[in-house]
């Protein structure tokens, strides 16, 4: 794909607006995990080597485009200051204005490299709306602007669309190596290829499901995609997560595949129990056998086995979404033996594998095998529109024209 690229940028001198995705998870007051501030330190750090000013822009949470001093950005000076190996990271009140020129005035006219981190985009309702005088006072205060929010690449707001039309725009290096990832994969797309989809956010992925049965050869499916699945064939499910509403989209799904000549995996039995918080009560039954008002809340064994015999063939594996509650450590069995197949597979170059999604990447990281996969999306709406074949706004308006 021809896209602009950091390396086309004049960056010496100049004011280089940078488009992060610091949504972090919080807890305690402070930044609960770090994977995606530490992500956005190769951009920065080239945009100093290079002489250039980095001004950050994120958003953080849901705020309704209110200030809301508990999804203030503030948090994120610390931890990415730690990040930069300790470089002076400068925090503006607001992201537009006089407290924004401001913290960037007082980064350009310190005798030390230094970053600006300004506040949170969302505070404003034309971030999401595109408004043309919220763009227009973003792009004000730089000469040069970067994107580096792939996760973000969906969107068509203010600083992902507006500011790549009004100033010299380029993508960032975490950018850049994802959409080369992503490329690679779909393309080369060596086989057998696999697609793993679980997860609780159901309606968003049956679309790039629907894609990708006509590039894969095998779907498995776990946590409420797979529990959607069985309820829209007729399975009593009893109160595990699934969406009622998606049953057409599910059996869609099916027709598709077999159409498709695509195999897809459906759980024969499960770990279930009361609930999530009674996981001492858990055990493995046979679906057709399922308690009443019981939850499944992980793939049983023989699940399991199923999934991890066609890892142990395939050549392409792309995952979206926890095959079970594996935030409960109780109910993280099959999420953990597919990823250490995944990642052993991949460390020994037998096996292509991109994960994506920001709950699956967060439940990788605890289980310390994220560092296996060839490629690690931050991304989960985005990272979904791709695989479905769609245009990203964020990606399109950084096209090179050549």
């Amino acid at each position: 794909m021809p896209l602009r690229t950091l390396d086309t940028l004049e960056l010496s001198g100049q004011r280089v607006l940078v488009r992060a995705d610091l949504n972090v998870p919080l807890a305690n007051g402070g930044v609960a995990d770090e994977t995606r501030i530490r992500a956005v330190v190769g951009t920065i750090n080239d945009i100093l080597e290079n002489g250039g000013v980095p001004v950050v822009l994120s958003h953080l949470g849901r705020p309704k485009g209110e200030r809301d001093e508990s999804l203030s950005q503030r948090v994120l000076a610390e931890p990415l200051s730690r990040a930069l190996g300790g470089i002076r990271v400068e925090f503006g009140e607001d992201c537009i204005g006089k407290p924004a020129a401001e913290a960037i005035e007082r980064v350009r006219k310190g005798q030390q490299p230094a970053v600006a981190l300004l506040e949170n985009l969302r505070f404003h309702d034309g971030e999401k709306e595109n408004a043309d005088a919220f763009a227009d006072a973003l792009a004000e205060l730089g000469d040069v602007y970067v994107n580096d929010a792939f996760s973000a690449a969906h969107r068509a707001h203010a600083s992902i669309v507006g500011l790549a039309q009004r100033l010299p725009s380029a993508a960032g290096r975490l950018m850049e190596q994802e959409i080369n990832a992503l490329i690679t994969v779909l393309q080369e797309r060596r086989r057998p290829f696999v697609a793993l989809f679980g997860g609780a956010k159901v309606g968003t992925k049956f679309g790039a499901l629907a894609a990708l049965v006509e590039k894969t050869d095998v779907v498995g499916l776990g946590g409420g995609m797979a529990n959607t699945v069985l309820h829209a064939q007729g399975t009593d499910v009893g109160a595990s997560l699934y969406e009622a509403d998606e049953a057409d989209a599910a059996r869609d799904l099916l027709q598709r595949a077999e159409k498709a000549g695509c195999e897809v995996i459906v759980p024969t039995d499960a770990v279930a129990a009361p609930s999530l918080e009674e996981p001492t009560a858990s055990r493995i039954v046979v679906l057709d056998e399922l308690p009443q008002d019981w939850m499944i809340l992980d793939l049983g064994p023989a699940s399991t086995a199923d999934i991890a015999d066609r890892i142990e063939r395939a050549r392409t594996v792309v995952w979206n979404g926890p095959l079970g509650a594996a935030e409960n450590p109780h109910f993280e069995t099959a999420t953990r033996t597919i990823a250490e197949a995944i990642a052993e597979r991949s460390r020994q170059g037998e096996l292509t594998s991109v994960v994506g999604g920001g709950d699956t990447v967060a439940v990788l990281e605890r289980m310390g095998v994220l560092n296996g996969f060839t490629h690690v999306s931050l991304a989960g709406g985005a990272f979904l529109e791709w695989l479905q074949g769609k245009e990203l706004p964020g990606v399109a308006v950084l096209r090179s024209e050549g």
